[in-house]
């Protein structure tokens, strides 16, 4: 059975995804926090002892075919109110820990002909006022990812990004804002975990690197 790794996995976006492999048929691993609802391994992504014992133990899992980096936060305030903590800990959970993943997970993916799968934002592809740290961790990911997948496409393996809008996750429980409660204004986890199916069902031979998905309409609720 063909396992696939899930960062993030014990809610929102990751959650969902994890829930939806497991039902094509993977065996699912989840890297979170917190319990997940599938087999799961507890990691903090701000403390590299804990990073580096989860890399060991997943790379010897040769039957791994799937990374899904889910896992990620945001502040959204103006820059200087945020503090050097913050900053460390958003680079290493939103860029640095899904480049270690891809790193030490890259042999075991090739023999497979594997695919790394990204979720990164919609805020990796234009600017928005008091999200220059949160921007800048994704838009380094989605170039990682469209690099990567130029280094590794001729063994066979596909690097996928997907850029979500505005999604009904517990990512805003501390932020002062939130997605519209109107169902065509918000997009919902499981949509995200569509286009991860969809992705992954594609023929043998094409490869989709790049996804953005939106809201037909907008909406924002501040709290």
């Amino acid at each position: 059975m063909a396992t696939a790794v899930v960062s993030g996995a014990s809610s929102g976006i990751g959650k969902a995804i994890a829930t939806r492999l497991e039902s094509m048929g993977y065996e699912v691993i989840g890297i979170a926090r917190n319990e997940c609802d599938v087999k799961s391994i507890e990691c903090d992504f701000t403390d590299q002892k804990s990073v580096k014992k989860t890399l060991e133990f997943l790379k010897k899992d040769k039957s791994i075919s799937v990374l899904v980096n889910a896992a990620g936060f945001g502040v959204f305030r103006p820059h200087e109110e945020i503090n050097f903590k913050t900053i460390s800990d958003m680079v290493d959970v939103n860029l640095k820990v899904p480049m270690q993943l891809s790193s030490e997970l890259l042999r075991n993916l090739k023999q497979n002909e594997g695919v790394i799968i990204n979720i990164t934002s919609i805020e990796a592809l234009k600017s928005s006022k008091y999200a220059a740290l949160y921007s800048a961790t994704k838009t380094g990911l989605k170039a990682f990812s469209s690099a990567l997948f130029e280094e590794v496409r001729a063994s066979g393996v596909n690097v996928i990004n997907i850029n979500p809008d505005l999604t009904q996750t517990n990512f805003f429980d501390d932020l002062h804002f939130m997605p519209s409660t109107n169902f065509d204004k918000t997009l919902l986890a499981d949509d995200i975990a569509d286009v991860v199916e969809n992705s992954l069902n594609t023929r043998s031979g094409v490869a989709i690197t790049d996804v953005t998905i939106r809201p037909q309409k907008f909406g924002i609720l501040k709290k």
